[in-house]
């Protein structure tokens, strides 16, 4: 089957971190995709070997003379060019069109994942668009999750890892990664992470910046050192992950990674104005913290919010339940269909 994936980067790097994972995951399992894609810069540092059978395109200026592929997908509610549209509606038979939505835990993506959107008007008028939800649970679409992932952590060698980056990790130092937007509670992050030998990698970018000014040329205070990374490969991103003992990351693809990782991870929701993000917060720790107890879990509710611009002391929750939880967590998600396998089934049903 063959794939047309449309992702438009409206920010950062979540949009095509999301979509090249989706698209290099189908084409490993025999499609053939097309990436169109109006800013594909980050690509050269986060996927610098390609992958097979993924074809990167610019984004349609204009009518392009390509014929539409089997499955259109539409990442975020991006749209496609509407002369793409038009050529959809004359295809025949007409290819399979989704809109892959955002991520959320959120009850509303039970209710809508998989529900059609008959098109009556415009270029695209008499055709079907699908509505696709990632999710958490069994009702939803899943979460991206390339073959052998688990399997592949289980066997890698984080101490190797980190000296092949020339990263020295001192006896007794626990490992902390950082990927954030501009986070006003930061200083008191560092200011928590300071009292025990602690040994905090940061990306460059907002994290990078924010951990500098903090810090300042020492980039060291009390138990608590730093180092800034360069931008890392997808792959090198999932090992840094595997490599830490605390995650802390932003936005949706490497919020996923992190619950892939198994092991603690604290989320920075993208703030919106309108405070949507809070929901979505709260309705992801809903879900994530269900069953927990003790006075860890309480803790660990407390530094999501905190982290995520509540009033109050940030305080860190002790690991070693919070890991046990963290890989009970992967292990229930990874009892559900991923992604890709729910994609390729809901397009041989539609098709």
């Amino acid at each position: 089957m063959k794939w047309d994936l449309f992702c438009r980067v409206v920010d950062n790097f979540g949009d095509v971190g999301v979509c090249w994972r989706l698209a290099a995951d189908l084409a490993a399992r025999g499609e053939q995709v097309r990436l169109w894609i109006d800013d594909a810069s980050a690509l050269a540092w986060m996927a610098p070997h390609g992958a097979r059978g993924v074809e990167v395109r610019a984004w349609p200026q204009g009518d392009v003379d390509v014929e539409p592929f089997d499955v259109v997908i539409e990442t975020f509610g991006c749209d496609p060019p509407a002369p793409f549209v038009a050529r959809m509606a004359a295809r025949r038979p007409a290819p399979l069109w989704i809109n892959l939505e955002y991520l959320s835990a959120e009850p509303y993506v039970e209710r809508s994942h998989g529900l059609p959107s008959p098109q009556s008007g415009g270029p695209g008028a008499g055709l079907l668009k699908w509505f696709f939800y990632p999710g958490f649970t069994a009702y939803t679409g899943g979460l991206i999750r390339e073959q052998g992932l688990l399997q592949r952590r289980q066997a890698f060698d984080a101490a190797e890892w980190l000296r092949s980056r020339s990263i020295a990790r001192r006896p007794g130092e626990r490992v902390v990664s950082l990927f954030c937007y501009e986070n006003p509670a930061l200083p008191a992050l560092l200011a928590a992470l300071a009292d025990t030998p602690t040994l905090l990698l940061a990306t460059v970018g907002h994290a990078s910046r924010q951990v500098a000014t903090a810090l300042g040329a020492s980039m060291a205070r009390g138990a608590l050192r730093a180092v800034t990374l360069p931008h890392l490969s997808q792959l090198d991103f999932d090992h840094l992950l595997w490599s830490a003992d605390l995650n802390l990351v932003r936005g949706e693809d490497s919020f996923v990674r992190a619950q892939w990782a198994g092991v603690p991870f604290l989320w920075h929701a993208y703030p919106q104005h309108d405070g949507a993000h809070q929901a979505k917060l709260d309705a992801f720790l809903t879900r994530h913290l269900d069953g927990a107890s003790g006075a860890w879990a309480q803790r660990c509710r407390d530094l999501w919010l905190r982290w995520n611009g509540a009033a109050g002391k940030l305080q860190l929750p002790p690991l070693e339940p919070w890991r046990a939880h963290c890989q009970a967590w992967c292990d229930k998600l990874a009892a559900h269909q991923d992604l890709g396998t729910q994609l390729l089934s809901f397009a041989r049903e539609k098709s």
